[in-house]
């Protein structure tokens, strides 16, 4: 699957968002639209709860039938005229494509937005290479400036404000644009990208769905920059996660009807294009070569466990956007491709348990990420099974075990869970100041990062039961 992406500091990571306010305006400004464009767009769609039942059924239904609907795919999309590549992991599907490229000798890639390319380290994979590769949607142009990687896989760069986009076209753009306001950054942009789109030899998409019936791909975007870049090169090289399948395209617009909504909060994007294979004779345009790239990459492996249901994921970013945790410290303290609650169960099957062993815990068990996913994923219920790997296999450290060890064994002896409380409250008043208990011994886990409120002077049960005898005086 190639190397792990996912640093073991994911700790350090996140206290050092929690401390930057800059990046907390960030995220709240472009999580905060998600989230009131995504409850518009459902409150104006009454059948939104059914059509997330269908998506999901579809979903299903695929991922139990994978094997047919990809050789039905293969089939169809070979009798189009496309070349179809297996990749079994994210070192073959990212050298696969490097081949492609050294062979039909491009100098200059562009790129549309794809997360498994970043999955399959596809960027780097092209600059060690020695192709110029040119990320075309906006915001990826953005943070290719920046060296840096998706913060969100929606919006890329959303961590980056508008005078940290005026200060990288300066230095990025020649000449760079003559002023900081939005429409002159763009037109700057614009003009760049445009000489790359006419001077690229190869054009390199994901696909949001694969449609099995006729051996399309299917891309959508708001930008157009993804039919810009596999329309004019003449080649186009497709990569897609073997998940991405779907029978028909009735069942492609049936999926994006709740993509949509829960990506961007719109009915439809600007542009839903299918690509049926290169061009045929009579075709204005379109590329003379195409190569579409089935990737694995641990795939089959989650059908059978319990993570199967993840394999419905759409990509459409709405369970980050309505995470609490996520919310706090971007996507770039995930450590991974992947961010968010999505991240938290993707991470640790694609990189491995070890190196991601903190992510399933960055979750307050709300459940809102469930709410709100469009295929009705059980995010929960997987970073719940995701804890119980890491703590059968002793991921977590040494005095964590001991203390929930010790917590276990008194919760089950009720008689000996009272003594304990009945001796630490008294000892925890101690501590306490102003009615918060700012620092106490043991427990600095929880004080190094915030207060805990100092016990009442009489628990909960000692005045129930005070209650009790009341009432029967």
């Amino acid at each position: 699957m190639g190397a792990p992406q996912t640093g073991p500091d994911f700790k350090a990571r996140a206290s050092a968002a929690l401390s930057d306010a800059h990046l907390k305006v960030a995220i709240d400004r472009t999580t905060g639209t998600g989230q009131s464009k995504r409850a518009a767009a459902v409150a104006a769609f009454p059948e939104f709860e059914a059509a997330r039942s269908r998506a999901a059924a579809i979903k299903d239904h695929v991922i139990a039938h994978l094997d047919h609907y990809l050789a039905e795919f293969e089939r169809n999309a070979t009798a189009a005229g496309a070349q179809i590549h297996w990749a079994r992991n994210a070192a073959e599907a990212a050298g696969i494509v490097t081949r492609i490229c050294r062979d039909e000798g491009a100098r200059i890639v562009t790129r549309s937005k794809s997360m498994l390319g970043e999955e399959i380290g596809l960027p780097h994979a092209l600059e060690e290479a020695g192709i110029e590769r040119v990320e075309t949607d906006l915001a990826e142009h953005i943070i290719q400036l920046a060296g840096e990687r998706p913060s969100h896989i929606i919006w890329p760069a959303m961590h980056r404000t508008r005078e940290d986009v005026a200060d990288l076209f300066r230095d990025g753009h020649s000449p760079p644009p003559n002023a900081e306001d939005p429409e002159a950054m763009v037109a700057s942009a614009r003009r760049v990208l445009r000489e790359k789109f006419l001077a690229a030899d190869i054009g390199i998409s994901g696909a949001n769905f694969l449609v099995a019936e006729t051996g399309a791909t299917c891309t959508v975007t708001n930008e157009g920059n993804a039919e810009l870049s596999t329309t004019p090169p003449r080649v186009h090289i497709v990569t897609a996660g073997i998940e991405k399948l779907v029978p028909s395209t009735a069942h492609a617009m049936a999926l994006l009807r709740v993509l949509v909504r829960s990506a961007t909060g719109g009915e439809v994007t600007q542009y839903t294009t299918f690509h049926c294979g290169p061009k045929r004779a009579g075709d204005a345009d379109g590329p003379e070569v195409m190569h579409v790239v089935l990737v694995d990459n641990g795939r089959t492996r989650m059908l059978g466990d319990e993570f199967r249901e993840m394999l419905r994921c759409v990509r459409c970013g709405a369970c980050m956007n309505h995470c609490v945790v996520y919310r706090q410290i971007g996507g770039h303290a995930y450590g991974g491709t992947y961010p968010g609650p999505m991240g938290a169960v993707l991470t640790p099957v694609l990189d491995g348990l070890a190196p991601s062993k903190d992510l399933p815990f960055a979750c307050t068990m709300n459940g809102r990420c469930e709410e709100v996913c469009p295929v009705k994923i059980p995010l929960k219920t997987m970073l719940k099974a995701w804890r119980v790997r890491s703590w059968d296999s002793q991921q977590q450290a040494g005095a964590m075990r001991f203390g929930l060890g010790l917590w276990g064994f008194a919760a089950r002896r009720p008689w000996l869970y009272h003594i304990g409380t009945w001796l630490a409250l008294p000892v925890m008043r101690l501590f306490g100041r102003g009615g918060w208990i700012r620092r106490m011994p043991l427990a600095g886990g929880w004080t190094g990062s915030r207060d805990l409120p100092t016990p009442a002077a009489r628990s909960f049960m000692a005045q129930y039961r005070s209650a009790q005898r009341r009432g029967r005086e």
